[in-house]
């Protein structure tokens, strides 16, 4: 359980004021964790986007090289051969209205959704109960596809989507405390990777403008931009 004691001598060992590099940034996570859980590692990263502005909203997913070292429950909309194939790739739960009545009596045991495109009419009738949760499949993150194999397989190996918030910031877990840095490491240059590359040609000004890495128990570490930058190929 945190102890005051506990959140006090995590913050002591990191300087709010100064930027890390990422090696450094990793040590001092991993040194600082106390909590007696496996955290998750999270990053924040602030944009110089306006996401009222439909032309400058950032949003997608990216595959993690090392996953979320987690076991990630999927639930699959479809049915006839796209059931079968969602069944063999490995989905959690497969189906359509016995599914959609599961959820609107209030079941949300699943991590993510997925929905073969002629499922779409079924998923509508769930879409307020879905949307909010972040559970909503969307064809721009891949969850609405033909490929229900893949889609399956990719959320299976640490498949996250990311999306940003209405104070322009992207936050998305990378993994956990009990990984190794190098693969903490790899996980976030990823994530980074994308997040760059998906830089409307709308924004203005500077693009990354605040990186933060953070366990679920601990204070946030602020990251080197520039050294990041030269670190994502």
């Amino acid at each position: 359980m945190a102890t005051g004691k506990n959140i006090k001598n995590a913050k002591e060992k990191i300087d709010r004021s100064q930027v890390y590099g990422l090696d450094e940034g990793l040590e001092l996570l991993k040194t600082s964790a106390f909590a007696k859980f496996d955290e998750t590692v999270d990053v924040s990263v602030r944009l110089g986007v306006d996401p009222r502005k439909a032309d400058q909203m950032v949003r997608g997913a990216v595959v993690l090289p090392n996953g979320l070292g987690k076991t990630v429950r999927v639930l699959v909309f479809a049915k006839g051969e796209k059931a079968a194939e969602a069944e063999k790739a490995g989905a959690d739960f497969v189906g359509g209205d016995d599914l959609v009545e599961k959820i609107q009596g209030g079941w949300f045991d699943f991590d993510t959704a997925i929905a073969s495109p002629d499922m779409m009419g079924v998923v509508g009738k769930i879409g307020r109960l879905l949307g909010p949760r972040g559970l909503m499949p969307n064809p721009k993150v891949g969850t609405v596809t033909m490929d229900i194999a893949r889609a399956v397989e990719e959320s299976k190996s640490g498949k996250i989507e990311y999306r940003v918030e209405k104070a322009g910031i992207v936050h998305a877990p990378v993994g956990k405390i009990s990984f190794d840095a190098e693969k903490l490491k790899e996980n976030i240059l990823s994530l980074l990777d994308v997040l760059i590359k998906a830089k409307p040609s709308t924004a203005k000004g500077t693009y990354l403008k605040k990186i933060s890495i953070s366990s679920t128990m601990g204070p946030g570490i602020n990251l080197d931009i520039p050294q990041i930058q030269t670190l994502v190929r």
